[in-house]
């Protein structure tokens, strides 16, 4: 009888525990591994990082030069069941390691126009100042992109080697899933 409840003790402590390890990486803070060379010198292959989930979990536009995680799938809806399945306790369980998440650079908002000419990057007009970024960009690529509403178009800081939104197309909000601390 005593040992029963002593097990019942624990059980129940180590369910509270895996409840509130859900909802601080569902709505608070979420541990992501950098994945590949995108973000060379300012992050490396297989960094650890945590993330503050807040600006998801409450829409916030993230700044200029943020950091942030996104979910590359942008021409599909997001659900609350996409944040729980996301979660790395929950993909403990399921083994599911899909590469969809990217971590990139915020370099638009709604309304900016971005150009990439000769080389270099401008946002309405304006040379942008990127000492960040790994190498000059190559000469050879250019483009023209005005930020949707409820979008935010992202760069990896490695540019001649970053899946951005410059091939996948702009971020719509609710999928920049959290902000690197």
């Amino acid at each position: 009888m005593k040992l029963f409840r002593k097990i019942r003790s624990w059980v129940g402590s180590l369910a509270i525990a895996y409840v509130l390890s859900l909802l601080i990486g569902i709505f608070l803070l979420q541990p992501y591994r950098v994945d590949g060379h995108s973000m060379d010198p300012t992050l490396r292959d297989h960094q650890r990082l945590f993330v503050s989930k807040l600006s998801h979990t409450f829409s916030y536009m993230p700044d200029y030069g943020d950091i942030v995680i996104i979910d590359s799938r942008v021409s599909r809806e997001r659900s609350f069941m996409d944040d729980v399945r996301e979660n790395p306790l929950i993909q403990l369980l399921t083994r599911d390691e899909d590469r969809i998440y990217y971590v990139k650079r915020v370099i638009g908002k709604p309304g900016d126009v971005l150009e990439l000419a000769d080389g270099q990057l401008y946002r309405n007009g304006e040379r942008l100042d990127e000492p960040y970024i790994k190498e000059e960009m190559n000469a050879f690529v250019g483009g023209v992109w005005q930020v949707p509403d409820g979008h935010v178009f992202v760069m990896g800081d490695n540019r001649n080697h970053s899946d951005d939104s410059r091939s996948i197309g702009y971020i719509p909000l609710n999928h920049v899933l959290g902000k690197k601390l």
